[in-house]
């Protein structure tokens, strides 16, 4: 079995989409399935039409040129036509037996074009619904004219797809709630590799004296600073927090967006000793920045993004032994028990937060509970296992129906 994988984007970009897909590739290759990859215009091709990373070979999109890659619509169309001409390339090249496209929507719509020409099954995969992290980004309005072109051209993607996949039960709702059939939709949910997520990392005490960090518990978020993850949220709680909790200190590792806001608030605060943020840094290091979280706090706001979409940090964190707080939005809900594998707050609400965290630091008998179960649950129910068997289902069915241009060649599953 041979499928081509078409992407927006990939490592070495560090991202909850590309570290989706490195897992997603890596364990197929493990299955012995042949895996090929293209990215979008959207990746930054550096001038090499081909890349190998962490062994993996990707074949690159050039950017498109002129006038019309820089103006609103036509710019968009202008990603559709140049990863559809690339893609000719690489099927003439790879010969795959399935196309698998990844969100957004226009890497779809590449699929299905090269997929008619080619007579190759479609795979569509949704991880978010981009439409709606334009708004949290201030870039479109909901129900405005670019949201409803947005969302029309993601839902014919899904009418014309042979399978779709989603990573939550809230995003399968909404497709099928646009007359998908339920039958054509499944779920691939985030997962974990529990080979590169220890449940016990021992605490780096250099990392620890460097960041100032040797006494007082640690609240910490590692990932992009984007509007949505709250972490405003987190710095308004802390003067309730340390009215408790005098020495609790935050621990920020990351960038993005919402960098320089979050500097100035924690200035204007007054907590600069209680606060810090490291930037980014690089993701060989990110273990040693774990070892001294003893909180992880995830304070996503309420919007349509976040209630529909399952986030991957916290698996990660759940992985490698760590209590979680998380707002109680409709992603993390799938994800996390309360007071049983974590601690759901209200969203939006500085004083529930506090309150939460408090009764996290005031019950340390349960700490071992709730590490264990959480732990138990990444094992069970989100490891890569799972999501492999069900694309070998959905692979096999593609292949191997009636009238297939692969079902007379196609390698046995």
């Amino acid at each position: 079995m041979h499928i081509l994988h078409i992407l927006n984007l990939s490592i070495p970009m560090q991202c909850g989409y590309s570290f989706r897909t490195q897992s997603i590739l890596e364990h197929q290759r493990q299955q012995g399935w042949r895996t090929s990859h293209v990215t979008s215009a959207k990746h930054d091709w550096n001038g090499r039409l081909e890349e190998v990373v962490d062994g993996l070979p990707f074949y690159r999109t050039p950017a498109a040129e002129g006038l019309a890659s820089r103006l609103p619509v036509f710019n968009q169309a202008a990603v559709i036509k140049g990863l559809t001409r690339r893609l000719a390339e690489v099927i003439e090249r790879e010969r795959p037996d399935v196309l698998h496209a990844h969100s957004p929507a226009l890497t779809g719509m590449a699929a299905l074009k090269a997929g008619k020409r080619f007579g190759l099954p479609v795979v569509y995969e949704c991880r978010a619904f981009w439409e709606d992290a334009a708004v949290d980004q201030g870039t479109s309005q909901e129900g405005g004219l670019r949201y409803r072109m947005t969302r029309a051209l993601e839902t014919h993607v899904f009418r014309h797809a042979d399978a779709i996949t989603t990573i939550c039960q809230g995003l399968k709702d909404d497709i099928v709630a646009r007359g998908i059939p339920e039958e054509k939709v499944t779920i691939i949910p985030n997962a974990i590799d529990l080979e590169k997520f220890r449940a016990e990392l021992p605490r780096d005490e250099k990392l620890a004296a460097e960041l100032g960090l040797e006494r007082g518990k640690v609240l910490g978020f590692i990932g992009s600073f984007f509007a949505y993850e709250g972490l405003a949220l987190l710095l308004d709680a802390m003067p309730l927090i340390r009215d408790a909790y005098p020495d609790v200190k935050v621990l920020l590792v990351g960038g993005g967006e919402q960098d320089e806001n979050l500097r100035r608030q924690v200035v204007n605060m007054g907590l600069s000793d209680s606060v810090v943020m490291t930037g980014r840094v690089p993701y060989s290091e990110v273990d040693r920045y774990y070892s001294l979280v003893d909180l992880f706090v995830y304070p996503r706001m309420p919007i349509r993004l976040t209630e529909l979409v399952t986030p991957l940090k916290p698996l990660e964190a759940m992985a490698q032994g760590r209590l979680v707080v998380a707002s109680d939005i409709g992603g993390h809900r799938e994800l996390i028990e309360d007071r049983k594998t974590g601690w759901l707050f209200k969203a939006g609400d500085p004083r529930h937060l506090a309150l939460a965290i408090k009764e996290v630091l005031d019950s340390r008998d349960q700490w071992e509970r709730v590490r264990r179960d959480a732990r138990a649950y990444v094992e069970r129910e989100r490891n890569w296992g799972v999501g492999m068997r069900r694309y070998r289902r959905i692979y096999h069915s593609l292949v191997n129906r009636p009238g297939s241009l692969q079902s007379a060649t196609a390698q046995s599953l």
